[in-house]
């Protein structure tokens, strides 16, 4: 490349000057020669990992990335970080490591990139807490840098029917409640997951997947591309020559993360029914590029962009059924002609994203998954933002799927998952009541878990719709139901849900966008003034650094909030 710029921008420090040849020695021994020294070095992140099906994979995507870069010019070089599978860690303590995973990653990929002097960066990612873990990196680090997604799974089958994990989680509801024998349990177990990719539904992996594109991070049309496609691989390696053209152009991600672009990533949400995850994640990347967005965001755009999209957990299709007609491309594209997208926001390939949708193609018309604007499935977003007395600071809802629009009854109080687990499985649980599960807040919990096993056994039993959950923490993004989360202030901090009474009121409405419980200004402060704040759950290691470091949920869980 001497006949070209000079792209090396920050690995200069390495690879210049006689006090250098430490530094040269080091990187020789991993295969550079001389020609590499005046190439810029770009790290590629992997994700790769065999505890989970999302990642399983992904060792080969990141060869096919480090392939792309070298065919253009850069000399690259794999790193790995971690990964945790939700599925696996669902419904036990291990749950209490999945938020916390997402700060590990996004920190270990800013120390290498950093210490190593990279001088851009390719992130391929693929559970859950990995695509804004990435993002969350390639933000604070602001070097060249684009994000691959590993791809969705493809549906498991059973007796004709696509099924997949959340089906499983399900099952063992409908297990206890008698609907199902062993043999049945056994059988979905069996084929629910039958290869690589994340969660198929608009689950929290696809759902950030889908947003990271909207974002313009990563490659036109690739979040929709299935894990096992052909296509995934040349987008790896078409990765490393975009990183190269970033490098040439000097574009890096906090031009890419704007304002506006968060606004696209959430009309892209809304309009696909996406999990509630995805509002924790996108205020944490925004911290990242130090943009301000709150909750007051996505509730000003929710109110303008319709849900069309007819996919799991709430509705009928899958991710790979949606790529299959045009993709999360296609859905862009629509948005866009309906003037719902900023079209003049930058991507990673260099063009607008009005000039990458000119280049899409059209939904197919003979489809179902995704409505016309004309007959949506609701003609506005279905992750709601609440507040009100029992929830001052916000909370939010997913409505996408119920007929009920306010949901009012007693509450039923516990102080953390196992307890409410039990109560459900013993019938203790009514239709009419509101479930209520607290200290389990990013401090409380500690790490904030997700309660998709006691949404999956309210629907096993019949009881979908029929009983409303509260937390402090959060919901997988295969939960579904009348469910509300991210309930700020938490318990562990004092918040009005610490407060809260076996038997108190509470009401829930969607249009109104509140949420309170029955209690006078006088009784309120009795309760505060009798309240004393538990310790924290644990007192050592990832989990209490986690605990004392971790800001509310409404500001994005974030560890590297300045008071």
């Amino acid at each position: 490349m001497s006949d070209k710029k000079d792209l090396r921008i920050r690995s200069k420090v390495i690879s210049e000057g006689v006090n250098r040849a430490p530094n040269r020695a080091m990187l020789r021994a991993v295969g550079f020669t001389d020609e590499d020294f005046k190439k810029p070095m770009i790290g590629v992140a992997s994700t790769w990992s065999e505890v989970t099906p999302c990642n399983m994979h992904i060792d080969q995507l990141a060869v096919q990335a480090k392939k792309g870069v070298q065919e253009h010019g850069g000399a690259p070089l794999i790193f790995n970080t971690i990964t945790v599978s939700d599925g696996i860690s669902m419904g036990h303590e291990g749950m209490l490591f999945s938020l916390p995973s997402r700060e590990v990653i996004a920190d270990s990929i800013e120390i290498v990139t950093n210490a190593e002097r990279f001088d851009g960066l390719i992130a391929v990612g693929g559970c859950d807490k990995n695509t804004p873990a990435c993002l969350m990196a390639i933000g604070r680090i602001n070097v060249p840098a684009v994000y691959v997604y590993g791809g969705t799974i493809q549906p498991g089958k059973l007796d004709g029917k696509d099924i997949d994990i959340v089906s499983a989680f399900e099952a063992v509801g409908q297990y206890h409640e008698g609907k199902i024998n062993d043999e049945q349990l056994h059988a979905v177990e069996c084929n629910a997951c039958p290869g690589p990719g994340a969660c198929g539904g608009m689950y929290t992996a696809n759902t950030m997947a889908a947003a990271a594109e909207a974002l313009g991070m990563s490659l036109p049309g690739s979040s929709s591309t299935p894990a096992i496609s052909p296509d995934k691989a040349l987008e790896c390696a078409k990765a490393g020559k975009t990183v190269i053209e970033l490098l040439e152009k000097g574009i890096t991600p906090r031009d890419i993360m704007t304002k506006p672009a968060f606004e696209n990533a959430i009309t892209v949400v809304m309009a696909l029914g996406g999990s509630t995850n995805a509002i924790l994640h996108l205020l944490a990347i925004a911290h990242s590029v130090q943009v301000d967005l709150t909750l007051d965001d996505f509730e000003r755009i929710r109110l303008r962009v319709p849900h069309l999209a007819d996919l799991k957990p709430s509705g009928t299709f899958v991710m790979q059924d949606l790529n299959d007609i045009g993709g999360v491309a296609g859905v862009m594209k629509l948005l866009l002609e309906q003037g719902l997208l900023h079209g003049d926001c930058i991507t990673v390939t260099g063009k607008t994203l009005a000039e990458n949708l000119a280049e899409a193609a059209h939904l197919n018309v003979d489809q179902t998954i995704i409505r016309p604007f004309d007959n949506p499935l609701k003609p506005n977003g279905p992750l709601v933002v609440l507040r009100g007395n029992l929830a001052p600071d916000g909370a939010v809802a997913k409505m996408s799927g119920l007929k009920k629009l306010r949901f009012s009854g007693p509450a039923r109080v516990y102080n953390g998952e196992e307890e409410a687990t039990e109560a459900i499985v013993n019938d203790e649980i009514r239709k009419g009541d509101v479930l209520v599960i607290r200290y389990a807040g990013p401090k409380g919990g500690p790490g904030m878990p997700e309660m998709l096993s006691v949404t999956a056994l309210i629907v096993g039993k019949g009881l979908g719709g029929e009983v409303a959950l509260l937390t402090d923490g959060r919901f997988s993004g295969g939960s579904h139901g009348f469910v509300v989360g991210h309930i700020t202030p938490e318990a562990q901090v004092g918040g009005p849900i610490a407060l809260l009474e076996e038997g108190d009121i509470v009401t829930i409405d969607s249009e109104t966008q509140e949420m309170t419980f029955d209690i006078s200004p006088e009784e309120l402060e009795k309760r505060r003034q009798a309240w004393i704040q538990p310790p924290l759950k644990v007192s050592s290691g990832v989990l209490v650094k986690y605990a004392r470091l971790v800001s509310s949920a409404s500001l994005g869980a974030v560890t590297d909030l300045l008071e």
